[in-house]
């Protein structure tokens, strides 16, 4: 038997909500182990000043739960 974690985090990006997902995951895949599911749970826009507009993807991931 198994048990994950289930952890939010939030990607960001100039591009797309796409990309901002893709960012968040690859930053997660650095420091945790056998990541399972990335959930998409709230995507906006943050528009900073008048000339820039970032992408912003909030994700609920799942990993697999190593306890000591």
């Amino acid at each position: 038997m198994s048990v994950y974690k289930v952890i939010e985090i939030i990607g960001t990006s100039g591009q797309s909500w796409e990309e901002a997902a893709v960012q968040a995951v690859t930053k997660a895949r650095e420091t945790l182990r056998d990541l399972r599911v990335a959930e998409v749970v709230e995507q906006d826009l943050d528009l900073g000043d008048e000339s820039t507009v970032m992408y912003r993807t909030k994700l609920r991931i799942s990993f697999k739960y190593e306890g000591e």
